[in-house]
């Protein structure tokens, strides 16, 4: 009993604490992490083409890391998309004041407390066009879209409404990042369940623990909101803080 809990407290160490601290060294020299809310930059980053110049159908996934001390952690995500013909992309997120989903709040490709948008998954084409219905069927069926249904941790936050998204379109192939604390919260009650890709299995303990099973997300060890593993599909590890490293 004792040495399964040395293991088991060397492997926490090993794989959260270390990798967390190490983040931290490195926002701490690298990053400007007293940026304030009124201080930081939401602007575009010029990287998504103008909607007019593009008239095929456009998805896009992204997240950014959020401000702070928090960006040791985590990310936030949110939801673009254009159908096509249209002349202005649509995005969504939900975020923790005002009580709907926050509908075209920032520029579609906006940074987020100054950091830039990393893209988590996209489509293009007929393929975004038989995804873009779904995607509002699903934003629209998000049951913690009003006054207090946000908590910052373990969820239901940002990332548990892109999950949920993703779980209701598993046709995009989606994983949000390691880093995306509160995608593994159970929005629909059910801690034993499909991946939100549908290609495994996720047992979540309310979103303070669990493990995640499958193609698309790769192993997940979920401890606390942090998340540790391996991807499957694009070989690489994934640990909490650094987020996906690529092999």
């Amino acid at each position: 009993m004792l040495r399964a809990a040395r293991l088991s407290l060397l492997g926490f160490m090993l794989l959260f604490a270390l990798p967390l601290g190490a983040h931290a060294l490195v926002l701490w020299r690298e990053a400007d992490l007293t940026r304030t809310w009124r201080s930081a930059d939401w602007s575009s980053t010029g990287t998504l083409p103008l909607a007019a110049d593009r008239p095929e159908a456009m998805v896009r996934i992204y997240s950014a890391r959020v401000g702070r001390w928090r960006g040791i952690f985590a990310v936030h995500s949110w939801i673009v998309f254009k159908e096509a013909g249209a002349s202005a992309y649509e995005r969504f997120d939900k975020v923790g004041w005002g009580s709907p989903i926050r509908h075209n709040g920032y520029p579609p490709d906006g940074r987020w407390y100054g950091n830039e948008p990393v893209i988590v998954a996209e489509a293009t084409g007929e393929e975004a066009a038989r995804l873009i219905p779904k995607l509002h069927t699903a934003i629209a069926a998000y049951p913690y879209d009003h006054s207090g249904d946000y908590r910052a941790w373990p969820g239901p936050n940002s990332n548990s409404f892109v999950a949920f998204v993703l779980g209701r379109v598993p046709e995009l192939g989606a994983a949000l990042p390691p880093t995306a604390i509160g995608k593994d919260y159970p929005v629909d009650g059910d801690w034993i369940g499909l991946a939100p890709s549908g290609t495994g299995l996720r047992v979540t303990l309310g979103g303070y623990g669990g493990l995640t099973l499958a193609w698309v997300e790769g192993v997940e060890l979920n401890v606390l909101g942090a998340v540790a593993g391996l991807d499957l599909r694009r070989p690489g590890l994934k640990l909490p803080g650094f987020g996906r490293i690529g092999i």
